[in-house]
C-alpha cells in the first residue's frame, strides 16, 4: 500500500512547490485585485468602501485610458510586424553555412540578456531631442532634428526600435531551431527541381514554418498588450505620463500611474482587469485565426 502511494502520490508531492508558490504570489493577487477593483481604494485610508462597477462606469469615460490603449495597439503594430518579418529573413541566414555561424548566434542573444539600465542610457543618447545622435546624423544630411519624445508617431518609432533590438534575435533564434528541424531532402529536391534560394524560402521554409510564426505572434501579441518596460525607460520624467501629452503612454504605464503614483489602487485594479480581457480576447482571435490557418 505504501508503495503504492509512493507511485502514485510521488508526482504530485514534486510539483507542488511550483504550484502553493503560484497559488500564494500569482493566483491569490490577481484574484484579489477583482475585489479591489470594485472598492474605493487608495494607499492611505485603505478600503474605502464598496462602490460596485463605478470604477469600469469611469474607465469606460476616461479619455486617457483609450489614448494609452490607442498608443499600446499602434506601438504593437509598428513594433511586432517588422520585429517578426526581419527575424525570419536573420533566422533564415544563419541556417545557412556561413562563417561564423556560433558567434553571430551568440550576438543575436546578446541585447536580450543586456541590462535594461544599459538600455536606458544607449537609447537616450541615441533618441536624444537635442544632441541625441541620429539627430545629428540627420542633420549631417541636411534633415530637420526631430523631436522623438514630443511627437506621438516619431515617440512611437523610437520605442518600436528598442523593442525591435531587443526581441528581434530571440524570436530568430526561435525561428532558426524551427528550420533546422525541416528536412534537408526538401530543399535539395527543390533544388533539382530549379527552385531559387527564394522560391525556396516562401514555398518551403514559410509553410513548414507556419506553426512557429503563429506561436511567435501570439507570444508576442500577449507580451506587446502588456508593454511597460521600454516606454518607461524612454520616459524621461519618471512620472509615467508617457511624454508631456501622454503620447506614448501604455495602458500598463496608465496602471502604474494610478495605482503606485495617485494611490487610486481601485481603478487600477480595474484598468488592469479591463487589459487582461483584451488579451484573452486577442489570444481567442488568435486561436481562431490559427485553427482556420491550420485547416487550409
Amino acid at each position: 500500500m505504501l508503495s503504492r502511494l509512493d507511485l502514485k502520490g510521488s508526482p504530485y508531492l514534486f510539483i507542488a512547490p511550483f504550484f502553493l508558490l503560484f497559488g500564494v504570489f500569482g493566483l491569490f493577487p490577481l484574484l484579489y485585485t477583482v475585489w479591489v477593483s470594485f472598492h474605493e481604494w487608495s494607499l492611505i485610508g485603505g478600503n474605502e468602501g464598496f462602490i460596485g462597477l463605478d470604477n469600469y462606469v469611469r474607465l469606460a469615460g476616461d479619455a486617457k485610458f483609450w489614448m494609452a490603449l490607442y498608443n499600446t495597439i499602434g506601438i504593437f503594430i509598428v513594433a511586432v510586424v517588422p520585429q517578426l518579418l526581419l527575424a525570419l529573413a536573420l533566422a533564415d541566414v544563419l541556417n545557412r553555412r556561413i562563417k561564423g555561424q556560433s558567434m553571430f548566434r551568440m550576438v543575436l542573444i546578446l541585447p536580450y540578456i543586456t541590462s535594461i539600465a544599459a538600455l536606458a542610457i544607449v537609447f537616450s543618447q541615441l533618441f536624444g531631442s537635442e544632441y541625441g545622435i541620429i539627430n545629428q546624423a540627420l542633420g549631417y544630411l541636411g534633415i530637420d532634428a526631430v523631436n522623438w519624445r514630443g511627437d506621438k508617431y516619431f515617440s512611437w518609432v523610437a520605442i518600436a526600435v528598442m523593442i525591435d533590438w531587443r526581441w528581434t534575435g530571440y524570436n530568430a533564434l526561435i525561428y532558426l531551431a524551427a528550420m533546422q528541424a525541416v528536412p534537408k531532402d526538401v530543399y535539395e529536391a527543390a533544388a533539382l527541381d530549379g527552385a531559387s534560394r527564394i522560391r525556396q524560402f516562401f514555398q518551403i521554409t514559410i509553410p513548414m514554418l507556419r506553426p512557429t510564426i503563429i506561436f511567435t505572434v501570439i507570444i508576442s501579441t500577449i507580451g506587446q498588450m502588456q508593454l511597460f518596460t521600454e516606454p518607461a525607460i524612454f520616459d524621461t520624467g519618471g512620472a509615467m505620463q508617457g511624454g508631456t501629452q501622454g503620447q506614448f503612454q501604455t495602458v500598463m504605464m496608465l496602471v502604474f500611474q494610478e495605482a503606485f503614483r495617485y494611490g487610486n489602487y481601485g481603478y487600477g485594479s480595474a484598468i488592469a482587469w479591463v487589459l487582461f480581457l483584451l488579451v484573452v480576447v486577442l489570444g481567442l482571435i488568435n486561436v481562431a485565426l490559427t485553427s482556420r490557418i491550420r485547416g487550409a
